[in-house]
């Protein structure tokens, strides 16, 4: 009987023991629940579960483990739709990451698998540009992308990536230059760029250890360098013709005899000259006397010239060798020691570069703002024409910079927008701000940059982001501005969780007045008028008490065609129609940005959501028929609210939206009348209440009126 138990209980123990090794890490277990429900529950990935259950013991559709770890996520051409969730970062032992050819059509969230070897999401429909966070998948193997619609620049730094083997960016319309830092990826095997629009040289992949390059269909110039002709598809360019190209810059002496036949042919040259100068009948003794008459007079006078500057150099180099060295001056300090010892230039240079040796650790993006042809390129100092007393705002040091954000550490990223990044920033005194970094390849004139500053400090208004600071160092743009710790009006309206509360009525109203007064004082105070170019809930933050202060005021003004490259997003939905046909921004695009903001509000939908059906997808387009039928109205109001809202109100609140949206722009309201007629709507409400008792459907929490006074 004992023997026959014995079995039995060691089959318990094993069965109990492999339950307890299948229980999925929490973290996990969490971000994939998330995962599932940003992919609207699709009945496709069975045994997954919004509310519970254990992806690992219960094998969930797709998911690989090892012990309690999720490794792998395989959950291809299942036709899924939605987006990838908010949590993917937490999956830190996922290597292999798998969603391609599926529809989700949206853009990829800078929160991916950090640790990630093989990343896959081709044939998605993704738009928008490619998350920073690839920049620190140090284990990253395999990268594909292709047949999405990622567009810009591409402004992964790939300095950390040199595990990379394959790379696809094709079927895509990526633009700009390649990145310098593909320079770094010693382990690149095969790269697919075909069907993009990247410009400029391929100089840069010339010394990788490719095996396939397709280049294909682009607006690549230049040539093909000689290491790759042979394995690569270049069809579709526009290469230069001619059989000796000129060296690329920074070509390793590898690469170079090109340029090495080239100075061979120079002393021919001088050959033939030479023989050309015998036939003047001057003979050779002649010729030597004088050479040697003008190498003696030469001699004698650069010797008293040298001794002259060897003795005024030494005096400065003793000089500047009796002060304590700093590992980063500021460029004000450095901008007076040029200006005062102008005439030892060659001096100051010599005291540049150790600056810039002597760093912290530099931000992630080392290749674009540290490289030491960028440093030799672009002074550290302002440029001259720049007054930098006429900045009302502090200017900060990259190490001061470094130090608050870690280093721009991606724990502390809070956004990413169309100029950069944006991190939360820690300092010693305990104030917390937001540094946005501009991205360099984004900038249209780098050396205006201080100006641009100087018009942004001058901006003050209680609705508008307060600009705290800057810095322009060493090729590096950052802007330090006031933190607001309820984040984006977007992230409230779209990506809040379910314990977080909706905004009531009141406070949406509240919203849309404060961002019609920063406009109305962009547009109607600033001398000259202030086109934003860039109204989106995204760029709207609030703070404690969900006060709206709109971000990004002034900057439009960095980026090249920032009229396009910002109103005019594909699928963003914040387009006024006037733009698409005349790539022109203006005061007028940005009241129907507005009102395309205030649909959020009023319905809780995004300007374009391509999960949704093909007539419901743009939100002006479906919105727009039904905002003076009140029944209409009734259905179409964000359901979060609950009914709780005055009915005269929501009606009111709508025909302020469609006199902002009309197709027509000189139709549309300057935004002094919004502005009136937003505080007519609040006063009304408020009237209404103090004259016959709570409103029939008011929000609860109702804000009082002094909030909504002009």
């Amino acid at each position: 009987m004992r023997l026959l138990l014995l079995p039995i209980l060691i089959g318990i123990l094993l069965y109990c023991a492999n339950y307890a090794i299948a229980d999925t890490d929490p973290n996990d277990a969490s971000a994939l629940r998330v995962l599932y429900s940003s992919l609207n529950s699709p009945g496709q990935l069975t045994k997954w579960n919004a509310n519970g259950g254990d992806p690992c013991g219960e094998s969930w559709t797709g998911i690989t483990c090892s012990g309690n770890r999720v490794t792998e996520i395989k959950i291809s051409g299942l036709g899924l739709s939605g987006s990838l969730g908010y949590q993917l970062a937490s999956l830190t032992s996922v290597t292999n990451f798998d969603i391609s050819n599926n529809n989700l059509g949206n853009q990829l969230p800078y929160q991916l698998p950090p640790n990630v070897q093989r990343l896959n999401l081709a044939a998605n429909g993704f738009n928008g540009a490619l998350p920073y966070s690839v920049s620190q998948m140090t284990s990253l193997r395999y990268l594909n992308v292709s047949h999405n619609q990622i567009q810009g620049q591409v402004t992964v730094a790939f300095d950390s990536l040199s595990s990379l083997n394959t790379l696809d960016f094709s079927f895509n319309t990526m633009t700009g230059d390649l990145p310098q830092s593909f320079k770094a990826l010693t382990s690149m095997n095969k790269m697919y760029l075909q069907n993009n629009q990247f410009t400029g040289t391929i100089d840069v992949l010339a010394n990788l250890p490719l095996d396939d390059l397709n280049v294909e269909n682009n607006h690549f110039t230049g040539w093909v360098p000689d290491h790759l002709k042979g394995i690569t598809k270049s069809n579709g360019n526009s290469w230069n013709s001619g059989s000796a190209p000129p060296p690329p810059p920074g070509t390793p002496p590898a690469s170079r005899p090109h340029h090495k036949s080239g100075g061979n042919n120079s002393p021919s040259d001088g050959a033939s000259s030479g023989d050309g100068g015998g036939k003047s009948g001057i003979g050779g003794g002649a010729i030597a006397g004088i050479v040697i008459s003008v190498l003696v007079v030469g001699a004698i006078v650069a010797f008293f010239v040298i001794k002259k500057r060897l003795k005024r150099s030494s005096t400065d180099i003793e000089k500047h060798d009796n002060q304590p060295f700093a590992p980063l001056a500021p460029p004000q300090e450095v901008h007076e020691l040029k200006t005062n010892e102008a005439s030892s230039a060659p001096i100051v240079k010599v005291f540049e570069a150790p600056a810039v040796v002597n760093l912290r650790p530099p931000p992630i993006e080392r290749h674009k703002s540290f490289d030491e042809a960028d440093i030799a390129a672009k002074p550290i100092v302002p440029p001259k024409k720049v007054n930098t007393a006429k900045i009302d705002a502090r200017q900060y040091s990259i190490a001061d910079l470094q130090m608050a954000t870690n280093s721009f550490n991606v724990d502390n990223l809070i956004g990413e927008g169309s100029f950069g990044r944006v991190y939360r920033a820690q300092f010693d005194d305990g104030k917390v701000l937001a540094v946005k970094k501009i991205n360099s390849s984004a900038l249209q004139n780098p050396e205006d940059f201080l100006d641009i500053v100087s018009e942004i400090s001058r901006l003050h208004h209680p609705n508008v982001t307060e600009l705290v600071g800057y810095c322009s160092e060493h090729g590096q743009h950052l802007l330090v501005y006031e933190f607001h710790k309820n984040g984006s009006l977007h992230d409230f309206l779209h990506l809040s969780d379910e314990e977080s509360k909706p905004l009531t009525w009141n406070s949406r109203v509240k919203i849309a007045l404060g961002t019609a007064r920063a406009l109305e004082y962009l547009h109607e105070v600033c001398s000259p008028s202030l086109v934003h170019k860039n109204i989106k809930s995204a760029n709207i933050v609030l703070d404690a008490e969900l006060n709206p202060h709109l971000s990004d005021c002034g900057l439009a003004s960095l980026i090249a065609d920032a009229d396009q490259a910002l109103n005019h997003n594909t699928g963003s939905g914040y387009g006024a129609p006037e733009v698409a046909m005349s790539g022109v921004c203006t005061i007028k695009s940005d009241v129907y940005s507005f009102g395309v903001v205030m649909l959020e509000l009023l319905t809780g939908r995004k300007p374009f959501d391509s999960a949704r059906t093909r007539s419901e997808q743009s939100l002006v387009r479906w919105a727009t028929p039904q905002l003076h039928d009140i029944d209409a109205l009734a259905k179409m109001v964000d359901p979060a609210l609950e009914g709780l809202y005055p009915v005269k109100s929501l009606s009111r609140f709508a025909d302020v939206i469609a006199l902002c949206v009309q197709p027509e722009p000189e139709f549309r309201p300057p935004m002094s009348e919004v502005v009136e007629a937003l505080v007519r709507l609040v006063q009304r409400a408020n009237m209404s209440k103090r004259t016959f008792g709570a409103d029939q459907g008011t929000s609860r929490g109702e804000t009082d009126g002094p909030d909504y006074e002009p």
